[in-house]
């Protein structure tokens, strides 16, 4: 593949990418890749190439004779990765630590006080994922980052239908569970810190496990009517 139609396959991935973790194109969604194509004003190879980048990430599922769709769980698989989240990230966090800056718990200190004063779910989504970001940085393990960050991927969908309708009392939860880990990452106290972190991501998993519904909010709607990547584009320029 020339350079070219992989800068073209990269673009078209994350538009697809930013349209799936925004919310646009809910799990279940059916990926036209014709009208994906004309839409970008592309040709359907890089489209395809785009996809099976996507599918890499596990965002997107090519099902033969039948085409592409954004990738939905199962509960069994959300609970599968949330219990994989509970294991390794607690490792990056540990790994992150020793090498964390002063700058790094200041920035970690502004998105806490900004997801304590937010109130929009979109937001929170964005600052809530900085701040674990943020206390990762430190570490060098790459391939590890690369794994946590697939996970974070493939359950936003699930996290943004939880956080909707969980409401004010779950934020506050996550609010002070960010202040522990906080606390202890400011006195690089890794046992503390980690031990933090697992709770935080096991008190959502067993929680999501009490509202199997999410997965059904989360979907794209019933009935053979997916959401197509068409009728995505048409609903962000109303």
């Amino acid at each position: 593949m020339s350079t070219t139609s992989q800068v073209a396959s990269q673009r078209i991935a994350d538009v697809l990418a930013a349209r799936i973790l925004d919310g646009t194109l809910a799990p279940g969604s059916r990926i036209k890749q014709d009208q994906l194509a004309d839409e970008l004003s592309t040709s359907r190879i890089p489209v395809r190439e785009a996809l099976r980048i996507l599918e890499t990430r596990g965002l997107v599922t090519l099902r033969a004779n039948s085409g592409a769709w954004v990738m939905s769980l199962s509960l069994p698989d959300l609970e599968m990765s949330y219990e994989i989240r509970e294991r390794i990230e607690p490792l990056l966090l540990a790994d992150s630590i020793p090498r964390l800056t002063d700058e790094h718990v200041a920035r970690m200190r502004e998105l806490q006080a900004e997801i304590v004063a937010n109130d929009d779910v979109e937001r929170f989504l964005v600052l809530d994922r900085e701040f674990h970001e943020v206390s990762y940085a430190g570490s060098e393990a790459t391939h590890l980052a690369g794994m946590v960050r697939g996970l974070w991927d493939t359950t936003q969908p699930y996290r943004r239908a939880f956080v909707r309708q969980a409401g004010t009392q779950e934020s506050w939860v996550i609010a002070a569970e960010h202040d522990l880990i906080l606390d202890a990452v400011a006195r690089r106290d890794v046992d503390i810190a980690t031990r933090m972190l697992t709770v935080h991501i096991r008190r959502t998993r067993l929680a999501l496990l009490e509202h199997p519904e999410v997965i059904e909010q989360s979907m794209a709607p019933a009935g053979g009517a997916p959401q197509s990547v068409e009728s995505a584009a048409s609903s962000r320029g109303r």
